[in-house]
């Protein structure tokens, strides 16, 4: 992902997508510097994710990668690019990581201790213990508060402040204040019982508490953001490590055992019972069933035999399998789903945009704010002691931490949960309008009925017999991807050998045509047939309609210009559909059933799993889906579209949210803004009550973030509060949102 290469029409607007590491940024201010300053590079577009420390940015061909690290190092942050075989990627800002962190806060905690029961406690007071506090609370200012000072001391070489700024200002503010006043009176602390809260207070205990508080709080921060993450790795990390792969030595064949990243498009290779498949690919012997849970989130095995795709890791759970290799390395499924999440985790979501403008002048407000309150205070009282107070609390309370991770640690948790369920959510705006849509047009076949069609019957309404028939209707669908098509085509080969086609053509949703055995076949809609100059007779349009009638899927099939016979087919709803169909009702959904098969066939499903016949629009091409698709926007709906074929792909991307099914082609799921990596509805409703929660939780965590910073600064200016208990509190409220994002991970459970 770091180098892909997007098409454009002229070279000097050929742009490419560069993901980069960032160490050092601690806040939401940190984020809006880094974005602002790789956008002043011209053409350049970046997006900066806080707890995944990466930005994802668009570049043109004039800017190099190090013109990106070097202007990110300008800014006072640590870079480099993210390499594709190392997703995410492959170091971090060791200040930051959980282990050391956890080192600073253990050291500070054992220190801050004593130093607060001797400060606050006068009974445990003696002969000058002032000086054994200030001793005490050294090494937790200076040692386990260095993240802040260094962090902040990089932003002001570059006359920029972030939230290390107002930590690193407050708790040294505290400690020299508390310093120079032991310093100016040696034996200010010379009796015992002499508790620092009087006229001479000594705050040591204020630095030191806030540096331990604000530690637990980036400690269980980072941890959690750790965690967060895990579901990412996960997916990513499932791909097989070998791969059992068939070469022809000496005219023999014999298994060679070989790094599965080593595969190339047209290797064989076997897969035993218990093994995962080691990269997409074709059963070409064997038969079996594979486990796709792990990227479909479905439980159940899909049987396969030869000619069926298999998708890598997924498992063998029986029989032996040879499988040739399709698609290798970045083009396998599991690759794409990686580069869908990981993209859809460096997104914003056009709320967060308000979170990044407010960060962008908070801390210098903030300081402001600090230095007005110390003023008015001393102005007002006379009182150098509160001044101070008041003024170090505004600062340790005003922290943006909270506003920073609100929104980031929320996509990071609901995408990486749903790639575990087989969900991928293909950018962040996309959370924003599954909360607005209220209307769902499903395609039938593949959607809401399996897609397994199977011949019924061949009526022949000429003087041809209907082996004959089936088998030049078979021969000239068999170049077809349509479903029906497919089904002809399996069961006429199954009665024989099918004969060449050439001169094929076809329309979508239509139907097609051909020549086989010298003579021109085409089947397909009655419209298909008129389209080519044929026109069936009444009695033969009367058989068509008595097929029809009866919920059969009817093809008509003509030979040389004249009706030879129908095909009737017939598909079976998906286990679940009505289920599924329940659930998005309880969405506040309406379902819209679209197909192009005939009304009763239709309506016989619709029936089946609970939409209404009022719902139900037939006899539909794929531009009539389209249509169908406007029609209901006009009529003021906000329509999402679920489909998983070629015929499917304009409607999808006309749809406000398009949603794919996995088991569908690729152009489908490239049109979509959802992808279901299985073939159940129910993950269809899943998928958008999944985006609904996300965005609940990001706009419940902006909320949170903003207003403990509303309270909090006017309480703190006014000295109702204790500097100690507001960085208890400014920790808490980012623990808070990261916990409040985290319960994302037991969704669906």
């Amino acid at each position: 992902m770091a180098t892909q290469q997007i098409p454009a029409q002229r070279a000097d607007q050929e742009q490419r997508v560069v993901e980069l590491s960032i160490q050092g940024m601690t806040c939401a201010s940190c984020v809006g510097r880094v974005e602002r300053k790789l956008g002043r590079l011209d053409g350049v577009e970046a997006s900066v994710n806080l707890p995944l420390e990466s930005a994802v940015v668009r570049v043109p061909a004039s800017i190099s990668d190090q013109d990106l690290i070097d202007t990110v190092t300008a800014t006072g942050y640590g870079a480099h690019v993210v390499h594709p075989d190392r997703p995410g990627g492959d170091a971090h800002d060791h200040e930051h990581t959980p282990s050391l962190l956890g080192a600073r806060l253990v050291l500070a905690a054992l220190l801050s201790v004593p130093v607060l029961l001797i400060s606050m406690v006068p009974a445990l007071q003696f002969a000058n213990w002032g000086w054994v506090v200030f001793a005490l609370s050294v090494p937790v200012v200076t040692w386990s508060a260095w993240p802040f000072h260094r962090a902040a001391a990089v932003n002001a070489r570059h006359l920029s402040s972030t939230m290390d700024t107002l930590v690193s200002i407050g708790v040294t503010a505290a400690f020299l204040f508390s310093a120079w006043q032991l310093a100016a009176d040696p034996t200010l602390t010379q009796h015992p019982g002499m508790a620092g809260m009087d006229a001479h207070a000594l705050y040591f205990e204020v630095a030191a508490v806030v540096v331990t508080f604000l530690l637990l709080g980036r400690f269980l921060e980072a941890s959690a953001k750790q965690r967060a993450g895990n579901a990412l790795k996960s997916l990513l990390s499932l791909g097989a490590r070998e791969a059992h792969v068939l070469r022809t030595v000496d005219g023999e064949r014999i298994e060679v055992t070989l790094p599965a990243d080593t595969l190339i498009p047209g290797d064989e290779f076997v897969v035993r019972p218990g093994e995962k498949i080691a990269t997409d690919g074709v059963v070409t012997e064997g038969a079996g069933a594979v486990d796709t849970a792990l990227l479909t989130g479905e439980s159940i095995p899909v049987e396969v035999t030869a000619g069926d795709a298999v998708t890598g890791a997924t498992i063998n759970t029986s029989g032996r399998l040879v499988v040739r290799a399709t698609r290798v390395g970045s083009d396998t499924v599991l690759s794409h789903m990686g580069r869908l999440v990981s993209q859809a985790q460096s997104g914003k979501a056009r709320i967060a945009r308000l979170a990044d403008r407010i960060s962008a002048v908070f801390v210098p407000v903030v300081l402001v704010l600090a230095i007005l309150t110390f003023v008015l205070w001393l102005v007002l009282t006379g009182d150098l002691d509160a001044a101070f107070t008041a003024a170090v609390t505004v600062l340790v309370i005003a922290c943006p931490c909270a506003l920073g991770l609100a929104t980031p640690t929320a996509l990071l948790t609901g995408t990486g949960r749903g790639a575990q369920l087989g969900i991928l959510i293909r950018g962040p705006q996309v959370l924003e309008d599954t909360r607005t849509v209220d209307t769902i047009v499903l395609d039938k076949t593949g959607t809401v009925t399996t897609g397994a069609m199977a011949v019924d019957d061949v009526v022949v309404l000429s003087d041809m017999d209907a082996p004959g028939l089936l088998r030049l209707a078979g021969a000239v669908e068999a170049a077809s991807e349509h479903p029906i098509a497919q089904a002809i085509a399996r069961h006429a080969a199954a009665r024989g050998r099918l004969p060449e086609t050439t001169g094929f053509s076809s329309a979508p949703g239509g139907g097609v045509r051909g020549e086989v055995d010298g003579v021109t076949v085409t089947a397909g809609r009655a419209a298909w047939l008129e389209e080519n100059g044929i026109r069936p007779t009444g009695e033969q349009t009367a058989a068509f309609g008595t097929a029809e009638d009866a919920g059969a899927t009817a093809v008509w099939v003509a030979v040389d210009g004249d009706v030879a016979g129908i095909i009737t087919l017939s598909d079976t709803v998906k286990e679940g559909s009505a289920a599924a169909i329940g659930h998005l009702r309880r969405l506040g959904l309406r379902p819209v059933l679209l197909t192009g098969d005939n009304r009763a066939v239709a309506l016989q499903v619709a029936a089946a799993v609970g939409i209404d016949a009022v719902d139900v629009r037939a006899g539909v091409t794929p531009a009539g889906k389209v249509d169908a698709v406007r029609e209901l926007q006009a009529a003021g709906a906000t329509v999402a579209m679920a489909g998983d074929g070629v015929n499917d792909a304009a409607a999808l991307a006309q749809a406000d949210l398009g949603i794919a099914m996995g088991s569908g082609t690729d152009v489908a799921i490239e049109a979509a803004d959802l992808t279901v990596m299985g073939n159940s509805l129910e993950q269809v409703a899943q998928a958008i009550e999944l985006s609904r929660r996300t965005l609940g939780t990001i706009k419940g965590n902006l909320f949170w973030a903003f207003f403990y910073n509303a309270v909090g600064i006017p309480v703190a200016a006014l000295g109702l509060l204790n500097p100690m208990l507001a960085g208890a509190a400014m920790a808490a409220s980012s623990v808070l949102v990261v916990a409040n994002s985290l319960r994302l991970r037991s969704f669906g459970r």
